[in-house]
């Protein structure tokens, strides 16, 4: 039987979430779900014991997988994930499971309706969240609908998404910004804000249908998250597509393919 669920789990470092039963929530709602399914966890190269304690959950539960990559930050360790499912609907989420894996019943119904692209939204509220984030948040979302047009998204940056596994491939292979050299290690937490953006970006170029879903989400605390650091980074990343936009990287890239 062919599989209709993939679960991209990108892991750095997350040893703790997952000694506080986080894979254990995510396979026990996806086994008793109607669907056959298969849960991807791709460590980013911890420095913890995040790939032995996946590789354990993994020899215990047949639908559990394990891809070791070189830690190459976030984004990569998601796209890794992406192209390794074989699932008809793949959906990435946190090992945080700030989004509980239970609001994945709120996407899948509008693949139904014809939809290629369903994500989670958080809308323009950030629950438990400090002062500092929310204003981080609310300013992102100002400067991608000034600068990029993302008129129909309200937030770009909710890690819980989904996409027709036809899709992941095109999608992939006309990023510009976060067209991945393999050689590449990074050092530390990273947050590829740029790579979420660009991926919903080129979805849009390319003419598939997006829709956004409100979910549940709280705060998780996180080190990786720096004001000043990833706000200029974002920033940067945003006017980075834009301008590739005007150069007519996307159209030439879609006329290619």
């Amino acid at each position: 039987m062919s599989l209709y669920l993939s679960v991209v789990i990108p892991a750095y470092n997350e040893a703790a979430n997952i000694q506080a039963g986080s894979l254990i929530s995510v396979h026990g709602y996806l086994s008793v779900q109607p669907y056959p399914y298969e849960v991807i966890v791709v460590d980013d190269g911890s420095a913890d014991e995040t790939a032995a304690l996946v590789e354990d959950f993994a020899a215990q539960h047949r639908n559990v997988r394990l891809i070791r990559n070189p830690h190459r930050g976030k984004a990569f360790a998601v796209a890794t994930g992406l192209r390794a499912a074989t699932g008809e609907i793949v959906l990435f989420t946190d090992m945080d499971q700030a989004t509980p894996i239970q609001e994945t019943a709120k996407l899948l119904p509008w693949y139904e309706c014809g939809y290629d692209v369903v994500i989670g939204s958080r809308g323009t509220y950030r629950r438990n969240a400090p002062l500092w984030r929310k204003f981080m948040s609310r300013s992102q979302i100002l400067l991608r609908n000034l600068i990029l047009g993302f008129k129909d998204i309200t937030d770009t940056q909710c890690g819980f998404k989904s996409f027709r596994g036809s899709a992941i491939g095109p999608i992939l292979d006309h990023l510009h910004l976060y067209r991945f050299s393999t050689d590449v290690e990074v050092r530390g937490a990273t947050v590829t804000a740029g790579f979420d953006v660009e991926v919903l970006f080129v979805a849009q170029r390319l003419g598939y249908r997006l829709k956004e879903v409100p979910v549940e989400w709280d705060y998780r605390h996180s080190r990786r998250v720096n004001l000043l650091r990833d706000s200029l980074r974002g920033v940067r990343e945003l006017i980075e597509i834009r301008a590739a936009d005007l150069r007519g990287v996307y159209t030439s890239r879609t006329a290619r393919a």
